[in-house]
């Protein structure tokens, strides 16, 4: 039995001769096909192909003027692109010939005049039934990609989700309010972009960067929240943050855990060398962690912490030009310094 959908196809025909079209229109009709065209005008079939996206051409292929190989090649975007629309050919030429030439054009099959009823119906029902199964197949190919995309989505925005709150929570003791993470990341984006930073690495930069002291997770609070000046001992277990951050975050696949490693264990090294756990220098130290290593310093300088008082904007700005070339990459802090650095220390909400 055929389906509502089959006889609701739209079915065009072509034939230069009106009786034939008449013939092939009664019958389809008559098989209750509701949606049936026609031209006698083979100049006419792009056009009605554009406005009728039809589900299925009956072409006839001796024709004056423009034949049916002539028509197939015009309809080459419909018959070959993404809409595979099939060609029924009608033809009283039974040569291999015409069938290889058909075939090669796009044709999916033949009906040979004259016309049987019964087969014209069996052909047609099982070509419009092909095309449905294929659109059908298609567009269940395409549900199931966007629901793989947005199943993607959800897991990178899960991902990316545990990787701030990791950043959190390295700081919550003491950063109650969180600010810390989040303007580390801000600013190390903005320090990169001025320093000419592609807009991918700009993306990773600004979610990597608040995990770089993921370590101090490790790190006692009687060392940690110590208001006053470390001793040489509590000092060594405090740079040890940066190789257990490293461990963290070791062995991770994406490009985002690379980098957050790369910055939780580089982002205490310096310019001159006299930087920790390794001693690099200059540009041996990743550019990731000389951005955060001055972002990093700038926001400790500018705000309250348990060993320090904030300074002035334009004091801690004073610092960090002066500890250009030896603390800090000379080209960054030059880039820095084009910064508005009200905007770059103000509280997220008002940046």
């Amino acid at each position: 039995m055929d389906t509502p959908d089959v006889k609701s196809a739209r079915i065009l025909v072509v034939d230069d001769i009106p009786a034939n079209v008449l013939v092939l229109e009664s019958l389809l009709e008559a098989a209750d096909f509701t949606s049936v065209s026609s031209t006698t005008d083979p100049g006419q079939v792009v056009d009605l192909c554009a406005e009728l996206e039809p589900d299925l051409l009956i072409l006839d292929l001796h024709m004056p003027e423009i034949d049916g190989y002539e028509v197939m090649g015009m309809l080459s975007p419909w018959i070959r692109g993404s809409s595979r629309l099939p060609i029924l050919v009608v033809t009283a030429d039974v040569s291999n010939e015409a069938r290889r030439k058909a075939l090669s054009l796009g044709a999916r099959d033949f009906l040979t005049k004259p016309l049987d009823p019964s087969e014209v119906l069996a052909r047609v029902t099982n070509l419009i039934e092909s095309r449905l199964l294929q659109r059908a197949l298609r567009e269940r190919n395409q549900a199931l990609e966007a629901q793989a995309r947005q199943s993607t989505r959800e897991l990178e925005e899960a991902r990316l989700d545990v990787l701030e709150r990791l950043g959190l929570a390295a700081e919550y003791r003491d950063d109650e309010t969180y600010e810390h993470t989040l303007r580390i990341g801000r600013a190390a984006e903005l320090i990169g972009q001025a320093a000419g930073l592609d807009r991918d690495t700009l993306g990773l930069l600004r979610r990597a960067a608040p995990l770089h002291d993921l370590g101090k997770l490790a790190i006692s609070d009687s060392i940690l929240l110590k208001p006053a000046r470390l001793s040489p001992e509590e000092f060594e277990i405090m740079k040890t943050h940066v190789t257990i951050g490293g461990e963290i975050l070791a062995r991770g696949r994406s490009a985002l855990l690379r980098m957050s490693e790369e910055i939780a264990r580089g982002h205490h090294e310096r310019w001159d060398g006299g930087g920790y756990p390794m001693g690099l220098s200059g540009e041996d130290i990743p550019m990731s962690c000389r951005i955060v290593a001055l972002a990093d310093t700038f926001d400790a300088l500018t705000h309250d912490r348990p060993y320090s008082q904030a300074q002035e904007i334009p004091e801690a700005v004073g610092e960090i030009r002066r500890l250009a070339g030896e603390h800090f990459d000379p080209h960054l802090v030059d880039a820095f310094l084009e910064l508005d650095h009200e905007a770059l220390n103000a509280p997220l909400g008002l940046a």
